[in-house]
């Protein structure tokens, strides 16, 4: 696969360990699991935790509670770039960027939201076919108009879509996606098996779908629309955007951030999308995002490329999910976010690992306000 690379602050010191100090005053804060309510072997555990191989795979974890970082631990392990380039084994660090596989679609709902308030393009009730007149069979379909972005956001479309065999498959709908003459025409094409709204089905063709809608509209790459509205305004310093063979932003999967760069999204979040004395993502777009839309799997809900759910104590929690056990968690009533990395790529329980992060190792240690 081809990568687009975004340098837009050079790295200026190649930082290993743990719990390092900032390259840069501009970027986090730091206070010690004390300052902000966690005990202060919370780190401790972690890596006793990982040194026991209770964490095989965790690759990175930062955790930042009120705008500080508390926690900042990194591991070594076997890793890989999105497309499958085995990238071997790998000291992970601060300055190292990582896949966020599917955390990738979170972003792009984010983007939406930004190009949405700019006018730039269309309102969620907009057959999203219409967006695409170069299609014109499709375009001019009544029953495919019913499909709106809407129907995108939340991943209810009502095509044929499977992407529960593992992505190692040709069949998997996403991989099918990724190797067909135009992604866009493969995923708008697919077969309409049910009422558009009507069920969620795991799908990034919707996440496609919507970034070529921002591309359209801006007249920018994905990457680089990504580039001037989200991440130069939150101090990102690096990232990159993986491209298929077919020179097409990965939308649905092919970002890649450090994980201080990631928890900054999250911080962001529990801003109400301000950063640095700006609004970086409109707030109502936010609300409107984090609304449950739909029921998922396993109890969670779905809002706008988001997963939704809550806490024991029924305060709810926002998720960015990736392959392999990447995971942006926030839990907005405590202004507690979690960037997480590993390298547990297509196994089915990866999503343990991050779970067992939160819930056996970080809260256990949480003492409060």
């Amino acid at each position: 696969m081809k990568r687009v690379v975004h340098a837009i602050c050079v790295v200026v010191a190649v930082m290993t360990g743990t719990a390092e100090t900032p390259a840069s005053a501009m970027d986090w804060k730091y206070v010690s699991p004390a300052d902000a309510g966690f005990r202060d072997d919370v780190a401790a555990r972690l890596d006793e935790g990982f040194e026991k191989d209770a964490l095989d795979g965790l690759h990175a974890v930062v955790v930042a509670r009120a705008g500080a970082i508390f926690l900042e631990r990194y591991y070594r392990g076997a890793d890989e770039r999105w497309g499958k380039k085995s990238l071997g084994i790998v000291k992970h660090a601060s300055h190292r960027m990582h896949d966020l596989r599917s955390v990738s679609k979170s972003v792009v709902g984010l983007l939406y939201g930004i190009a949405l308030e700019k006018g730039l393009v269309p309102a969620l009730d907009h057959p999203i076919v219409a967006g695409f007149r170069e299609y014109e069979d499709l375009a001019a379909d009544p029953e495919r108009r019913r499909i709106t972005i809407a129907h995108a956001l939340t991943m209810t479309l009502g095509l044929e879509w499977n992407e529960d065999l593992p992505y190692t498959d040709s069949r998997n709908s996403e991989i099918a996606m990724e190797l067909a003459a135009d992604r866009y025409h493969y995923v708008l094409s697919r077969p309409i098996i049910e009422e558009p709204g009507t069920r969620w089905v795991y799908s990034g063709g919707t996440t496609a779908l919507v970034a070529r809608l921002i591309e359209k509209g801006s007249g920018q790459s994905l990457a680089d629309f990504a580039a001037e509205h989200l991440f130069t305004p939150l101090g990102v310093d690096t990232f990159e955007w993986v491209e298929g063979d077919d020179g097409q932003a990965a939308a649905a999967s092919g970002l890649r951030l450090t994980a201080r760069n990631l928890a900054k999204i999250g911080w962001m979040i529990i801003e109400d999308g301000k950063a640095n004395g700006r609004q970086i993502v409109p707030q109502a777009w936010l609300t409107a995002s984090f609304t449950p839309r739909v029921e998922t799997e396993g109890g969670l809900r779905y809002g706008y490329q988001w997963w939704l759910g809550t806490g024991p104590t029924g305060k709810p929690w926002i998720g960015g999910f990736g392959n392999g056990g990447q995971r942006l968690f926030l839990v907005p009533h405590l202004k507690i976010v979690f960037a997480i990395f590993a390298g547990r790529y297509n196994q089915a329980e990866a999503w343990r690992l991050p779970v067992s992060v939160i819930t056996d190792y970080v809260f256990p240690a949480f003492q409060g306000p």
